[in-house]
């Protein structure tokens, strides 16, 4: 059986453009004669982030973070450690971190208090999925693009074992495609 017949779209491509850059128009407007440095979380929000900074009219810097959660495929532990940190300063500048999903928050409350030790002027977020009924730890997303309740997300970014990361959409993976032992809540 073909992999992509057990995928079934959530969000179509279509749907992801018009919003990107709805939000990219609102953050424009936001950061309007600002020294912003936009921050993508490595690897899922590499195609969203680069659609997104297309999508802003005005003069910003990019840079990127790695991060590495630890603990069981089905449950973060909350334990988080950067394997690749910033390269540019913040100091004083206004700061967008830019993920692909939230779910737990662990991860991205890890990362705003690293940077703000930097002394920035502001850090925010902006996310293309936010999973609220997932949240553990309380952190603000300033910017979602789309909620979504359930289901294994892949797609725009999105990764399934490092695969699927080029679908144009976003996609749940119906039951019956996943290796034993994962859990479809996973994401």
């Amino acid at each position: 059986m073909n992999p992509h017949d057990r995928l079934k779209e959530v969000i179509s491509f279509q749907a992801i453009q018009a919003k990107v850059e709805e939000m990219g128009r609102e953050i424009a407007r936001d950061y309007q004669d600002r020294q912003l440095v936009v921050i993508g979380i490595l690897k899922g929000a590499f195609i969203f982030m680069a659609d997104l900074v297309r999508a802003m009219d005005i003069p910003l810097r990019v840079d990127f973070v790695r991060l590495s959660s630890y603990g069981t495929r089905a449950e973060s532990s909350g334990r988080v450690s950067i394997t690749k940190d910033i390269e540019l300063d913040i100091k004083g500048k206004d700061v967008l971190v830019v993920e692909d999903i939230v779910d737990t928050g662990y991860t991205l409350k890890y990362l705003k208090e690293l940077l703000e030790l930097h002394n920035p002027a502001s850090v925010r977020i902006c996310c293309l999925i936010d999973k609220k009924e997932r949240r553990e730890v309380d952190i603000d997303v300033d910017y979602v693009g789309f909620d979504v309740k359930k289901g294994f997300l892949v797609g725009y970014g999105l990764d399934f074992d490092e695969r699927y990361r080029n679908l144009k959409g976003v996609y749940h993976i119906t039951p019956g495609y996943e290796p034993e032992g994962f859990q479809p809540s996973d994401r």
